[in-house]
């Protein structure tokens, strides 16, 4: 058994102390180790810079010698004791839903960013003690005995995060056996009529689309915040969601946010928590775990997350369509999709894949995962005269290897699709998986076979539409974010980084756009640019041809008759 005992002596330093506790087994020497990652986010994090202190004694309260053996691996000199207690601080000030954040109003933990592993102890019960305020509720998927959390190995402690606090909120509801609980904590007033409802239809729907749910209960942990925000983790019995601000949360943007985050999560806990890749199966904690399928565990994820909603009838199509757009605009505006492939693009998240990184050089695997999968859908429709679709290569993907507890290749994808359909999508996995390329045709064809059009409306933005380059304005600072390759920006010299200062010798305070549309038709227009802290002028002269390099994507239904039945089937799952 490992005991971990969690307690903070001055909260406002966001320190939480940990005393982990094991039996030596008579080893003459044990390891410990902190992961290097955590699943759900693909990329190294490090977490042991966040450890201040390590000291290691016997049962007999004698200090025990040890080495640092890496950045996140410790080798204990058991010297002959029989019990060994590790005392560590861990700096705890990251509030999201993948992190640790510890002060005067909360505890709460993700295990795997700050809970040492015993090396060869994997398997053992772990028991979680946590010293808190009387006044403090625990909301966590790990079974509770008062302030003691129990888990059955150390995967499941570091799949468990638990929140710890004095204003948490808790309702219920049941589907088909399974006890789902909404916990929100923070300053907030959810309206339970709302979220039962809707959190009711889509978890019908999802455990519908994959025919049976895996877990006995499911927890919603919602880290409430005073400002607006937007992140999720999925774990196998749970989800931890961030979300703000507080007091928008039953209603608007926020609220759709909460539905597509959550259902997101929640369709996760098929599709990479027991569906996984055969890279991450199991997890290596102390390393990067490439794999070349993030356009199906993340992107089949997100594509589903939206779509579930609008087959439960959460979303209107409406609703729907405006979070398809947002994906269209993701790809469109994104010239990274020309030169890194969405499978390449999945094996370099663990180089910079959180980041926006070099211009142009990578794509996005939620949001061309998602695309992915929207074609894939209608293509296997089409295939099979609607009698199969995407959801079918799912459900096999979780029968014969997420309940097998075996991990898939990138070969078992293309090998399921090609069964589900009939017909060999080697082509397209070439073209669209595996080779950087752009996706307008065969979305095109894709939309028309569901009465869908697609429209592309020219970009309100001037600096955009017809000079091919992004800004953001902020206290009056003008700073470019992107400029399209080729476009009349591009040709001038202006490049992500620069500040536009001036434009004809006006100065902008937060107004280029007005001032772009005023001299749009002058045959030359001068901007005075600070690039690296020189300044520079340059001339910009519009496209003659009328290109919009950003258009904006939009979406209407039509549906003539003889594809009522296509959009019908679609609308199913």
């Amino acid at each position: 058994m490992v005991h971990y005992s969690f307690f903070q002596k001055n909260p406002a330093s966001h320190y939480v102390y940990i005393d982990l506790t094991f039996d030596t087994n008579n080893q003459a020497s044990i390891e410990l180790a902190l992961a290097a990652w955590r699943p759900g986010r693909y990329e190294l994090g490090n977490f042991s810079k966040n450890i201040k202190r390590v000291d290691v004694f016997d049962e007999n309260n004698k200090p025990l010698e040890f080495t640092k053996l890496n950045k996140d691996v410790w080798q204990i000199n058991c010297n002959g004791a029989q019990k060994i207690k590790v005392t560590y601080s861990y700096f705890a000030n990251e509030l999201n839903a993948g992190a640790c954040y510890a002060d005067i109003n909360q505890l709460y933990i993700n295990p795997v960013h700050c809970c040492m592993r015993v090396v060869g102890r994997e398997k053992d019960k772990h028991i979680v003690e946590i010293k808190i305020p009387e006044n403090y509720k625990i909301a966590t998927s790990l079974p509770q005995h008062n302030n003691i959390l129990i888990a059955a190995s150390y995967d499941e402690l570091v799949d468990s995060p638990f929140i710890c606090s004095s204003t948490i909120q808790t309702e219920s509801y049941v589907v088909d056996g399974t006890i789902f609980y909404l916990h929100f904590n923070g300053i907030c007033k959810p309206n339970w009529e709302l979220y039962k409802k809707d959190f009711i239809a889509f978890t019908k729907k999802t455990i519908e689309f994959w025919g049976d749910c895996p877990v006995t209960e499911y927890h919603f942990l919602f880290q409430i915040l005073s400002h607006k925000f937007y992140h999720g983790v999925e774990h196998q019995k749970n989800t931890v969601i961030a979300i703000g601000p507080g007091y928008a949360i039953n209603g608007g943007d926020t609220y759709e946010d909460i539905l597509g985050v959550s259902c997101h999560e929640l369709f996760h806990t098929w599709n990479i928590k027991f569906i996984r890749p055969q890279e991450m199966l199991p997890y290596d904690y102390g390393k990067e775990n490439y794999a070349r399928t993030g356009y199906v565990y993340e992107g089949f994820t997100t594509y589903y997350g939206d779509k579930l909603l609008l087959s439960s009838n959460v979303f209107s199509v409406n609703d729907y369509f405006k979070t398809l757009e947002e994906r269209l605009v993701k790809h469109f505006h994104n010239f990274g999709r020309y030169n890194l492939s969405v499978a390449a693009s999945s094996w370099e998240t663990w180089l910079d894949g959180y980041v926006p990184g070099a211009p142009y050089r990578k794509t996005n695997i939620y949001d061309e995962g998602n695309l992915i999968a929207f074609m894939l859908d209608v293509k296997i429709m089409q295939a099979t005269n609607n009698q199969k679709r995407l959801r079918d290569v799912c459900v096999l993907l979780y029968q014969r290897f997420g309940k097998q507890n075996e991990g898939y290749s990138e070969q078992t994808i293309i090998d399921l699709v090609n069964e589900v359909s009939g017909q060999n999508f080697t082509e397209f996995f070439t073209n669209f998986v595996y080779t950087p390329n752009d996706f307008e045709l065969l979305l095109i064809d894709c939309f028309n076979y569901l009465g869908i059009d697609f429209v592309k409306q020219s970009n309100h933005n001037t600096c955009e539409n017809y000079f091919g380059f992004k800004i953001t304005e902020v206290a009056n600072a003008t700073k470019v974010t992107l400029v399209a390759p080729y476009s009349p920006s591009w040709k001038s010299g202006l490049f992500a980084g620069d500040e536009i200062i001036a434009i004809n010798n006006i100065v902008l305070k937060n107004n280029l756009n007005n001032w772009l549309n005023h001299f749009i038709k002058d045959e030359e227009i001068q901007l005075t640019i600070n690039a690296n802290d020189q300044l520079k002028t340059i001339s910009l002269q519009k496209d003659t041809k009328g290109n919009s390099y950003f258009f904006n994507p939009k979406l209407q239904l039509k549906t003539p008759n003889n594809q009522q039945v296509n959009i019908d089937y679609w609308l199913q799952f």
